[in-house]
């Protein structure tokens, strides 16, 4: 079943009405036709089940079947600040972290980072990347769409993340597992909790030291070191798992 979003303005009480590219892509990629049933997301809390009944020039109607207000969202919400890492990478990253339940990623430039953005660059790859997790989201059946924010420094990153429920940083130099275990076994459903990855050549030392005192907790994925792409949606699997199945 195909996956659209909209907004709560398009939203009647019997249809809903789709707009902007979408139609253009039900119509003449999709080629649907009257009849057919979608899944149609509202970005926030609920998923519609319905029928298409029109396809025009500039919006398809479809009329609503049913309502579900469970939907497939996370009890929680992870944020996950990924280091910069090369373009093909992040790509990768946002749409796994979408299908695995991120709630938004942070792109942190950090001392590391192989890739600099300038202003016209980063407005590009954040559209982007914006573009890649909401086709995930539709993929994986997502209610809301996540958002990728524009590049952080170290700085902004760790005051956004200041009030958070749980902060984690995977380390290669964290020693141990035991030490994970606890903190993951802490997650509970309603956590706000985040991910702190660093770039390609890892964390500089000082800036291990600036998380720590922000509240962050260096944690060890295992005696292996993992790619920056691997880390993070490795820590992601697990907090999926815990919150899922946390009471």
């Amino acid at each position: 079943m195909y996956h659209f979003f909209v907004t709560q303005d398009q939203i009647g009480p019997e249809t809903i009405t789709i707009t902007g590219p979408d139609v253009n892509h039900m119509k003449n990629v999709l080629r649907m036709k009257p009849g057919e049933e979608i899944l149609i997301s509202n970005g926030v809390d609920k998923d519609y089940r319905c029928q298409v009944e029109t396809l025009d020039s500039d919006a398809v109607t479809a009329r609503i079947l049913s309502v579900d207000e469970e939907g497939t969202e996370l009890p929680g919400k992870i944020y996950l600040f990924q280091g910069l890492p090369k373009q093909e990478k992040m790509e990768l990253i946002v749409q796994k972290a979408v299908e695995l339940g991120v709630y938004q990623v942070i792109p942190v430039a950090m001392k590391r980072s192989v890739v600099k953005l300038d202003a016209r660059k980063e407005e590009t790859k954040i559209r982007r990347w914006n573009t890649i997790a909401e086709s995930a989201a539709k993929q994986s059946k997502r209610i809301v769409i996540p958002e990728v924010t524009g590049v952080m420094s170290v700085k902004e990153a760790l005051a956004y993340a200041a009030d958070f429920d749980l902060k984690l940083l995977p380390y290669e130099n964290a020693r141990g597992m035991a030490a994970t275990k606890e903190q993951v076994e802490a997650v509970r459903p309603g956590m706000d909790i985040a991910v702190f990855i660093g770039p390609e050549g890892g964390f500089e030392e000082t800036e291990v030291e600036e998380a720590r005192a922000a509240g962050f907790y260096p944690v060890s994925l295992g005696k292996r070191i993992l790619r920056t792409e691997t880390a993070g949606l490795t820590m992601l699997s697990i907090l999926m798992y815990q919150m899922e199945t946390a009471k």
